[in-house]
């Protein structure tokens, strides 16, 4: 009778231990970083578990920590281009500090946003990262949460200063001579928008004639993908359009080459967000960018501080630990050019 092959069993801490002649908890102690085991054991036990191919197991560690080392992400709208990036910068802050992450997609509906939330705790994460929709006030939760929309959101943890952005996108059409901008928002329940217009009016200054377009309410009442009416903009003296997103600062392109305007020898055109596309069209585009790699850095400190009992905070809205507000970044590219003089006229700003 020939022998039935068993399947070989991956060897546990225990196994480690005896092959080693040490304690099992000396093993897990060196293989996580705590307690006290010299340098020379930790290294002998490290190289014998990957000689003997143990594999840590997170069950366990569940168990003893009472943690899954997993944290949930909600986006409002994975379909903007913006968002992923902001997730690989948030996976990227969370694996550098040994959790995963879990992504849910509210796809810019505050009931979906709800049920987003519920089902990524009912999944066990340790903890929760949200990109609130426009508008919305993210309730208080029962583990911790880090919340990233703008510093004038009530429980905001982090964010860009989009005020400062919009200042130097103001600043730097003044700079070139503009002075009757057209400025151009999506959503007016939006926090983040009305914080950029903010910022761009206040870099304009008293100077500047200034005009404000929110699609929404223009799409409303010509429909959906209307005109913009650019073309009576330029007319009527317009040198500049500024727009809260680099998506939105594109509508605003291609409305104006099939007008038969050019950018930015007729009007200048400048974004927000420098998407990954900004510098690949022709022009180029003016933008402004945000350091989305601090930002996942600070959102993941402060959820981690409060889930391992760091902070005073345990649960709902986690407070950041420093700055709450990441400086933006202006990205002069060709789409914006000078308009104070001929000699000037042909430089980019």
């Amino acid at each position: 009778m020939s022998d039935t092959l068993q399947p070989k069993q991956t060897p546990n801490l225990s196994d480690v231990a005896k092959a080693l002649g040490v304690s099992v908890a000396t093993v897990s102690n060196a293989l996580s970083g705590k307690g006290r085991v010299s340098a020379s054991l930790i290294s002998r036990i490290k190289e014998k578990a990957i000689q003997m191919g143990y594999v840590p197991s997170h069950t366990g560690r569940a168990l003893r920590t009472g943690r899954n080392s997993v944290l949930g992400l909600v986006l409002p709208d994975i379909a903007n281009p913006l968002f992923p990036q902001i997730a690989q910068a948030i996976e990227a802050a969370a694996a550098a500090a040994g959790y995963g992450i879990l992504i849910a997609d509210s796809r810019g509906n505050v009931s979906l946003q709800t049920e987003a939330i519920n089902r990524l705790i009912e999944y066990g994460v340790d903890g929760l990262v949200i990109v609130p929709r426009l508008g919305t006030r993210i309730a208080d939760l029962d583990i911790p949460v880090a919340v990233i929309d703008s510093p004038s959101t009530p429980g905001n943890t982090v964010a860009a200063d989009h005020w400062q952005g919009g200042e130097l996108v103001g600043q730097h059409l003044v700079s070139g001579g503009h002075r009757k901008v057209l400025l151009i928002g999506k959503n007016p329940a939006s926090i983040v928008q009305n914080d950029r217009l903010g910022g761009i009016r206040a870099g304009l200054g008293k100077q500047t004639e200034i005009d404000v377009l929110w699609i929404e309410h223009h799409e409303a009442e010509f429909g959906k993908g209307a005109h913009l009416g650019l073309n009576e903009k330029i007319t009527s003296g317009t040198t500049a359009i500024a727009a809260v997103s680099d998506v939105h600062a594109l509508r605003a392109m291609t409305e104006l080459y099939h007008s038969g305007y050019r950018v930015p020898d007729d009007v200048s055109v400048i974004g927000f967000d420098d998407l990954f596309w900004a510098s690949g069209i022709t022009p180029a585009l003016s933008t402004v960018r945000m350091d989305l790699p601090r930002i996942g850095e600070i959102a993941i400190a402060s959820l981690v501080q409060a889930i391992e009992g760091k902070s005073e905070s345990r649960k709902g809205p986690v407070p950041t630990f420093g700055t709450s507000r990441v400086p933006m970044t202006l990205i002069a590219r060709q789409t914006c050019r000078s308009i104070l003089s001929s000699s000037t006229s042909a430089k980019g700003l």
